[in-house]
């Protein structure tokens, strides 16, 4: 006959919450296996049992993973030999680390394992949070204290009508949060951030949660007997954490996620949706695709980063309008475009994302291209040529920058020593302007004008320059000083017209030095 392993929920805390058929065990049991003696519930079991815990195994100074594997192995081992009940906090399959594992290991051998359900740490949290948005119902929050109350006047409580899982609650654990770098949530929906223990584990968490939460969005430490509000960026400034504190996350006040976007677009493109969106096409989207793309180029030519959302956001908008398109013609879904570039990116960093050791940028690159050309291999499209894979609707200067670098990286290059390279490259910038001026035709010129202009972009590339960049920025500035130029013109009633070569000089002049001071 097998052996038994039961493992028992002990509820959220409170020994009155324990479960009818619990209680009923644990009162015909001798000995009981805790994973920790640190819950409430602990002190109202019966006397007379036998409690073995494994408290001192956190104390090892392993970390959770190797802590979770010691225990199951210990229970696995107790198991093999007699039965054995195993006591979590609140219900087994919540939040219960150790017991997949158990499940998992007690198949494999044969032994048998029985369930029994504790009330988990989420419904007492729940009930706990509607009190506290039904007693400040018709009132308004304040924050808690004066530094907060400055920088964030209008930081309010955002409560939800209703804390029903099923209408959207995300459930994880602190600790995975902690070791992440961004958060696995959607913001468009509340979430319940379990076994928040430690002031430590707050710092962390409260970072990765700062990479999608604003630092002012309020967030609730809910424990046993109290709940505490304060400002994201506060979190770690308490000091109100145990083993049953819990964080309330709540939602964003306006749509914030991506899926939430996403929903905006396919309903614009529903057939109850906007005639406009309907009807546009991969290819009859093109134009703003590049449209929105060079709007983002020039909010951030200016620096400008209020722009800079507004324009990734509409650029945003463009892409996952072609995913949904893609979606209707059942192409592909944005869940297959965010799973390939996701795999490649880890593919690219096994630096990273694996075990390759790397000591400079350099070889960070040359990995990083012999990847590349594996995986074109494996497409059965390997490139014959170091040009291969340029884009040919780049920029014609961004363009030549691309074949220049491409080309010296294969070998193609001027000198190995960067000086003696530049000293080249100045050279044949000053011999394509005398082949300029030696020509003897427009054509002629045009084609010496080419040069010219794709040595430039190599000098750039020898630089480590942005061609494309540099020459926005030169417009930029030419029009920036043009316009001070006709204004002042215009503020002095002259004419441009019929100003002196000289007299324009002066003036732009003027201009330089006004934009220098």
């Amino acid at each position: 006959m097998s052996q038994l392993l039961t493992i028992l929920g002990l509820g959220p805390g409170d020994p009155n919450l324990i479960t009818r058929e619990a209680w009923d065990v644990l009162t015909h049991a001798d000995v009981v296996h805790l994973r920790t003696r640190k819950h409430p519930t602990v002190e109202g079991l019966p006397a007379h049992l036998t409690l073995r815990d494994f408290d001192a195994l956190y104390e090892s100074g392993d970390d959770f993973a190797q802590l979770y594997a010691r225990i199951v192995e210990e229970i696995i081992s107790a198991a093999q030999q007699r039965d054995v009940i195993y006591a979590v906090p609140g219900h087994p399959l919540v939040g219960e680390a150790t017991v997949p594992a158990l499940l998992q290991r007690a198949r494999d051998l044969g032994i048998e394992t029985r369930l029994i359900a504790g009330l988990s740490f989420i419904e007492p949290v729940l009930e706990r949070l509607q009190i506290s948005a039904l007693s400040s119902e018709s009132t308004e929050d304040k924050p808690d204290d004066t530094k907060d109350a400055a920088a964030h006047p209008k930081s309010k409580i955002q409560h939800p009508r209703s804390f029903d899982p099923l209408e959207g609650l995300q459930l994880c654990d602190a600790l995975e949060v902690a070791a992440l770098h961004h958060p696995p949530l959607n913001p468009d929906r509340p979430a319940l951030i379990a076994q928040l223990y430690a002031r430590a584990i707050a710092s962390d968490v409260k970072l990765t949660l700062m990479n999608q939460y604003p630092p002012q969005h309020r967030v609730a430490v809910v424990r046993a007997d109290t709940i505490t509000w304060v400002a994201l960026h506060q979190l770690d400034h308490t000091d109100c954490f145990d083993h049953l504190t819990t964080l309330y996350l709540p939602a964003m006040p306006a749509t914030a996620s991506f899926e939430g976007l996403q929903e905006t677009i396919a309903h614009l493109r529903a057939p109850e949706g906007c005639p406009w969106d309907r009807v546009q096409t991969h290819e009859s989207l093109r134009g703003a695709l590049l449209e929105e793309l060079y709007e983002v180029l020039t909010a951030l030519d200016a620096g400008d980063l209020h722009a800079l959302r507004e324009e990734l956001g509409d650029l945003l908008m463009n892409l996952i309008m072609q995913a949904q398109i893609a979606t209707e013609a059942e192409a592909f879904r944005m869940v297959d475009v965010i799973a390939e570039i996701d795999a490649k990116l880890k593919r690219r960093h096994p630096h990273v994302f694996g075990d390759t050791a790397v000591n400079s940028v350099g070889e960070v690159l040359t990995n990083w291209n012999a990847i590349k050309q594996q995986e074109h291999i494996e497409k059965g499209a390997a490139r014959e040529s170091a040009l291969d894979g340029i884009p040919p609707a780049l920029p014609a200067l961004a363009q030549a920058q691309k074949m220049a670098h491409k080309a010296e990286r294969a070998g193609f290059q001027w000198s190995k020593d960067a000086r003696q390279a530049t000293a080249l490259r100045l050279a044949k910038v000053h011999e394509e302007i005398d082949e300029i001026v030696a020509a003897g035709d427009n054509d002629h010129r045009r084609e010496e004008l080419g040069d010219l202009l794709f040595t430039l972009a190599d000098l750039a590339d020898g630089f480590d320059i942005d061609a494309e960049t540099a020459l926005r920025e030169a417009n930029l500035k030419f029009a920036r000083r043009f316009r001070a130029l006709e204004k002042l013109i215009r503020e002095r009633h002259l004419d441009m017209q019929a100003m002196s070569l000289a007299e324009l000089q002066a003036v732009w002049t003027e201009v330089k030095r006004a934009e220098a001071g």
